[in-house]
């Protein structure tokens, strides 16, 4: 049975696609049978999946257009997968309601500003009511994304996330790089388009973790 993970962050602009896409690849290189599914109306990861070329071995990606096919759609292929990770939505609130409540693991990925740290009150609020009715699941954390390394925001981000929110960070995140935006302009990962560079040893830091946090559900 997949272990479903969403990827969720309602504010536009967070790397959601950009982390959903390369924890996919990065799930699939280990190697493990995946699904990316499309769950964004801006259809991001749906674009990216459209400008691979032929005969590639990325992640297979589903695109869902309502919640109820969201439902619908990951039972149905659970016993098909390893892990089904789901795209969330930037603006469709019943959209990410529905993938909360399919997840076992949600990552949600942040900005060091705060503007992205407020951003999510709504969203954190949502997976607190989940929670507290299913014995603390699904399992949430946030992955700092897009950090500017030196600054006083990415140094302090940790600590405002756990004390404004109660859930817990990972310690690898995303930096910003040009790397990541070049990947997926040409339908890659940054694990194909340069599998020895920084992103790429950014995005496996983070599958080690996110790997670490599945071993403790089973």
């Amino acid at each position: 049975m997949a272990i479903v993970i969403s990827i969720i962050n309602p504010k536009g602009g967070s790397g959601k696609s950009t982390l959903s896409t390369n924890l996919a690849r990065a799930l699939q290189l280990r190697p493990h049978k995946v699904l990316l599914i499309d769950g964004d109306g801006q259809g991001t990861v749906s674009d990216w999946s459209d400008a691979q070329a032929e005969n590639t071995e990325l992640p297979q990606v589903a695109s869902v257009g309502s919640p109820q096919e969201l439902r619908n759609h990951v039972p149905r292929m659970a016993t098909d997968y390893d892990f089904i990770l789901i795209d969330g939505s930037a603006n469709a609130l019943d959209m990410d309601a529905s993938a909360i409540t399919m997840s076992d693991i949600v990552l949600i990925p942040v900005k060091p500003s705060a503007p992205d740290i407020w951003g999510v009150k709504d969203l954190v609020a949502t997976i607190h009511a989940r929670r507290g009715v299913t014995d603390g699941k699904p399992h949430t954390c946030f992955v700092v994304s897009q950090q500017r390394q030196g600054t006083i925001l990415a140094r302090e981000i940790e600590q405002a996330l756990i004390s404004r929110y109660e859930l817990p960070v990972f310690n690898s995140r995303t930096s910003q790089r040009v790397t990541y935006p070049d990947a997926m302009t040409d339908g890659l990962t940054v694990l194909d388009y340069e599998p020895d560079g920084k992103a790429s040893n950014e995005i496996r830091a983070i599958t080690d973790e996110l790997l670490a946090l599945v071993n403790t559900l089973t």
